[in-house]
Formats: C-alpha cells, structure tokens, sequence
C-alpha cells in the first residue's frame, strides 16, 4: 500500500509569508530585499519538492505564479524609478 506524502502547511507558508511580504510591501526601498527574499524562498521550495517524492502540482503552479507575480512586481518598480 502506497503512502501519499503531503507538504508540509509549515514549508508552504514560510515562502508564502515572504510572498505576501514582498506584495504588500509599501516602502518603495524595502522592496528589492523583500522581492529577492520571496524568489529565494521560492526557489529553495521548488528545489525541495523536485527532490521529493510527493503529488505537488498544486504547490507547483502556486510557486510558478507567485515567481511570474515578482518578476511583474519587480519590472513595475523599475519602470517606475526610470519614469521618476
């Protein structure tokens, strides 16, 4: 009988605390650290759930789409500091 493993809510969370961080984030200078701690987080998650032996699609295309949302993130800042 096979076992399915499930991810654990602490590992989800702590990339998505830092997701949420980067997104509500107002102090227009804080952002930079707080988009490449998020895409840090993100990608350290990925890496753990490629090793992994576990059904994670869903948090797959949860990382995918928070990654594409902090690079649109990071583009509006920078378009913003150019037109400033």
């Amino acid at each position: 009988m096979s076992t399915t493993v499930y991810p654990s809510p602490t590992r989800v969370a702590a990339w998505h605390k830092l997701y949420q961080a980067a997104l509500f984030e107002t102090d227009e200078r804080k952002m930079p650290v707080r988009i490449a701690e998020a895409e840090q987080a993100i990608v350290q998650r990925t890496k753990e759930l490629f090793d992994s032996t576990a059904d994670s699609i869903e948090e797959d295309e949860a990382l995918e789409d928070a990654l594409y949302g902090l690079q649109a993130l990071q583009n509006s800042l920078a378009l913003d500091k150019r037109a400033a």
